[in-house]
């Protein structure tokens, strides 16, 4: 029982995070606009104002979406009971959230953190490029780049057990390792 009052924790600093994703953005769509130019074979990038709106309006709700494949994983992957699930935004924190009140083993918590990346950044991406929609592929790039703190906390929990137990704080960019469960 000793193990379980003194976990390991990991915690994003949200500043460091904030840097991390307004690079990786920058990036990312540059690289993904010119990747789309070499398939496509042409440049033909506009921005008006309706398409801005749609941009908007298609950012928030894959942000959403991000946080609602996290409730999926916890459930798909960790067998996590509806009533053990938590969803919202941090206004303090200006974030959205999604977490558990159970503990999930090592593994299938980094499942769940990687389960948006794929489901709201590259599979966005790969269709953008597929019917040539530079709105689709910058979204994805920049839902990609949002999963800067999964990748960090999915990299952080590389260092432990498989079936270390992990407890998601409610309220904070936090993570508990109970190493031996």
């Amino acid at each position: 029982m000793n193990e379980l009052s003194n976990p390991h924790i990991i915690e994003l600093d949200m500043k460091k995070m904030a840097r991390a994703n307004l690079w990786a953005t920058l990036w990312l769509t540059i690289l993904f606009i010119i990747i789309n130019n070499l398939i496509h074979q042409r440049f033909s990038l506009s921005i008006t104002f309706w398409t801005f709106i749609v941009f908007v309006i298609g950012y928030v709700l894959l942000i959403a979406l991000h946080e609602i494949f996290h409730l999926i994983g916890f459930v798909l992957f960790g067998k996590v009971k509806i009533k053990e699930l938590d969803y919202g935004v941090n206004l303090k924190l200006g974030v959205a959230y999604a977490t558990t009140t159970k503990p999930l083993e090592n593994h299938i918590m980094r499942k769940a953190l990687m389960l948006p990346f794929w489901t709201t950044g590259v599979l966005p991406t790969i269709i953008g490029f597929y019917v040539d929609s530079y709105l689709i592929v910058i979204l994805g790039a920049f839902l990609i780049a949002g999963a800067v703190g999964d990748f960090y906390m999915y990299n952080e929990l590389k260092k432990f057990p498989n079936n270390s137990l992990v407890k998601d704080d409610p309220e904070l960019p936090k993570l508990y390792i109970y190493p031996n469960n």
